[in-house]
């Protein structure tokens, strides 16, 4: 069983899931899945498609919003921005250990509008650093404080 992180009430970060998982995080109250992961990262991996069709056998929505070597660009912080705000309940997301999940999810906050220190103090609380991206963070809630 996958230790699901529970970053604020809306949002949990994951490493891998599995089907076992999804009964779980739907137990939990989850209403929706995002992959972080790109298909084939890893040969053991289950596929995109596999996880999307267990989640919904289990009545969750899901997305996939892969997260590559490449980073994370302004598309998938608007993606995750959504996923999170069209849910009806918590998200759950997850990649190879959480972190790619975690720092698209502070990216998004960032966007809605939360304080940079609050978003950087949820992830330490469950065990995530997202000092890499902190200017990239500031950035965008500044960018939101403008609007």
């Amino acid at each position: 069983m996958t230790q699901f992180r529970k970053i604020d009430d809306r949002f949990y970060a994951s490493p891998q899931i599995s089907a076992d998982d999804i009964a779980a995080a739907a137990k939990l109250g989850i209403t929706a899945i995002v992959n972080n992961r790109p298909d084939g990262e890893d040969a053991d991996q289950p596929e995109g498609d596999t996880i999307a069709a267990q989640a919904r056998a289990a009545g969750l929505s899901y997305v996939a919003i892969p997260v590559t070597h490449a980073g994370i660009g302004q598309g998938q912080v608007d993606a995750m921005l959504a996923a999170v705000q069209d849910a009806n309940g918590p998200v759950l997301a997850y990649c190879r250990s959480g972190t790619r999940s975690t720092m698209l999810w502070a990216l998004a906050a960032a966007k809605r509008g939360d304080p940079p220190a609050v978003i950087a103090s949820k992830a330490a609380q469950a065990g995530y650093d997202v000092s890499p991206i902190r200017q990239m963070i500031d950035m965008l809630s500044a960018g939101r404080a403008e609007s």
